[in-house]
């Protein structure tokens, strides 16, 4: 079953010791903290404290959220196809199968 909750790193993250945080977004900015108060005021996410750390909160998928990631998913689907799936090689995505297995294995 897909894991439907999903730890949003809260400012406290920092105070850890580098092995212990969380990995780090791409993008570390008032954005990341933004997008979420965004789309839990669009009923697209709730928040719950996190039982593990009450510095920071799990985020999950309301029953909107998921209507909208089902009605978004084909269209975001044919744009990896277009834009990644189709410019490799058989070789190329076998390859890339088996780093995306390594790194699954290790979660």
């Amino acid at each position: 079953m897909a894991r439907r909750t999903r730890r949003h790193p809260s400012a406290a993250d920092s105070a850890r010791p580098s092995s212990q945080r969380p990995t780090p977004s791409p993008r570390r900015s008032g954005a990341t903290a933004r997008r979420p108060m965004c789309m839990e005021a669009r009923d697209l996410i709730r928040r719950a404290p996190d039982p593990t750390d009450g510095r920071g909160c799990l985020l999950a998928l309301t029953e909107t959220g998921r209507d909208t990631l089902r009605e978004a998913a084909p269209t975001h689907l044919d744009s990896v196809r277009r834009h990644f799936v189709d410019r490799l090689e058989p070789e190329e995505l076998a390859i890339l199968g088996r780093i995306a297995e390594k790194i699954a294995d290790e979660q």
